[in-house]
């Protein structure tokens, strides 16, 4: 996933480098966990759901504080155009739980979204090492159920044609509901009446779709989960797709961009 963007001051990382974080000391009412636990956690529960990681990418930032990584999978029916993916992130500094989400990556503009039907996240307090196994577990598991959804969403999405007039309107949407800031809808616009990928040349949901998600790039990897999922709750509305319920898991954490 060679698109994937940092945030300001953060760099990519290896895996030695994300065990190397130093994790603090625990308090009474503070439970840090090392960054590579969550990850090592993600990793053995996908496996053991028969899901095979068939490419990954981390990153730290705020001197170590804080990481987040994505995991490319593959099970045996997988698309063409995309792959399913799992985001995982831990903090060091209570800026946010150890969390994480399911996603899609593009090939062809290797873009990437998440969508929000299953997350999982554990607060760092008492007990969270005996509660984030089952949590991570469970979300996983319905990732696996949520599979030939993703997939089904898609294609209608690709079916399904919108005019620039709606597109107009769909924008307006976007601004309300935080999808973008004012300064992208240019952006967004020039991306949709020239992509830079001919497979989204059709004037579909998915080449809107690709329109934002190809502008989004620009943002932090925290800052696009929330968007994505934002953008994905606009456009199954336009395209007609029946919202999933949510399967948020562990504690009442919202899609707000973290900084």
């Amino acid at each position: 996933m060679q698109g994937l963007m940092l945030h300001t001051g953060a760099n990519s990382a290896t895996l030695d480098q994300i065990r190397a974080a130093v994790t603090p000391a625990a308090t009474d009412s503070w439970q840090p966990i090392p960054h590579a636990t969550v990850r090592d956690l993600v990793v053995a529960t996908v496996a053991q759901q028969g899901l095979r990681v068939v490419d990954e990418s981390m990153g730290l930032w705020r001197d170590g504080a804080r990481a987040f990584g994505i995991l490319g999978l593959e099970n045996g029916t997988n698309a063409s155009d995309f792959r399913m993916v799992v985001g995982w992130r831990n903090s060091h500094d209570k800026s946010f739980p150890a969390a994480g989400a399911l996603g899609s990556h593009v090939f062809v503009c290797d873009n990437l979204s998440f969508s929000g039907e299953v997350t999982f996240a554990r607060k760092h307090t008492l007990n969270v090492m005996r509660d984030l196994p089952g949590l991570v577990s469970a979300a996983i598991a319905r990732l696996i159920g949520l599979w030939g959804f993703e997939k089904e969403r898609i294609t209608t999405y690709k079916g399904v044609e919108i005019s620039d007039a709606r597109v107009n309107d769909v924008l307006i949407q976007s601004l309300d509901r935080r999808v973008i800031g004012p300064t992208y809808i240019l952006d967004v616009l020039k991306e949709w009446r020239a992509p830079k990928h001919e497979d989204f040349a059709p004037r579909s949901v998915w080449s809107l779709f690709n329109a934002y998600t190809e502008v989004l790039k620009g943002v932090s990897l925290p800052q696009l989960a929330g968007r994505t999922t934002r953008l994905y709750g606009l456009l199954d509305q336009v395209a007609g797709v029946a919202r999933i319920t949510a399967g948020n898991l562990g504690d009442d954490v919202h899609a707000n961009d973290v900084e």
